[in-house]
């Protein structure tokens, strides 16, 4: 009470805000560590830039290839390839990488695992793999048509490889991207021929991450 017998009223606490309000300390504090962490992302990306690798097929050699009843087709093909890193300071890694054989648009042998990858910065790793199957069943399009090429001597393949690949720069490691490569080929190739063939023009491999 005062000197007049009337109770004073409290002040208005929305007339005078708080000078600190912890969620919006906290909103500020993580915009800007997002906005640190985009920078820092940004950065690394403009100094580093990684780029696809290439693969380029350079060699073809076919121990087997023949066509059975109902129809099948049987093959060990071995083929070498040139896998290469442009980057300067990014290192690629890959895993779960396999390699098959397509002809006229079908999987014409089973997906031969390759072991892990390590590829250091601006090197060339040679491929061999060896690619084997036994009475894989095909359309009488495609043992049709291989028996037909066979004859004039000119076959038209595709291999390709299978996996995951990711890139690694000092300590850190992006996520796994799937890694597709076609290389499709031309080889002068006639029944009953074993051995190394040639590429007739030139191989073309395309990347796909």
């Amino acid at each position: 009470m005062n000197d007049h017998g009337q109770q004073k009223t409290p002040p208005d606490p929305k007339k005078y805000p708080s000078h600190k309000n912890p969620v919006k300390t906290l909103c500020t504090f993580l915009l800007i560590l997002l906005i640190l962490a985009g920078l820092v992302v940004l950065i690394g990306w403009l100094i580093y830039r990684p780029h696809e690798p290439n693969f380029s097929l350079v060699g073809a050699a076919i121990y087997e290839l023949n066509v059975t009843s109902p129809p099948y087709m049987s093959s060990i093909m071995q083929f070498t390839v040139l896998a290469r890193n442009p980057n300067r300071r990014v290192r690629l890694d890959y895993d779960q990488f396999s390699a098959l054989v397509y002809y006229k648009g079908q999987a014409i042998t089973p997906p031969a695992m390759l072991p892990p990858l390590v590829q250091e910065t601006k090197s060339t790793v040679v491929l061999s793999p060896v690619i084997r199957s036994a009475l894989v069943p095909v359309s009488v399009e495609a043992a049709n048509g291989l028996l037909i090429d066979e004859v004039y001597g000119v076959v038209a393949l595709r291999l390709v490889f299978l996996g995951r690949m990711r890139y690694k720069a000092a300590f850190v490691r992006t996520k796994h991207y799937g890694v597709h490569v076609n290389c499709d080929m031309l080889v002068g190739y006639k029944k009953g021929f074993v051995g190394q063939v040639p590429l007739l023009g030139t191989p073309d491999c395309q990347v796909d991450l």
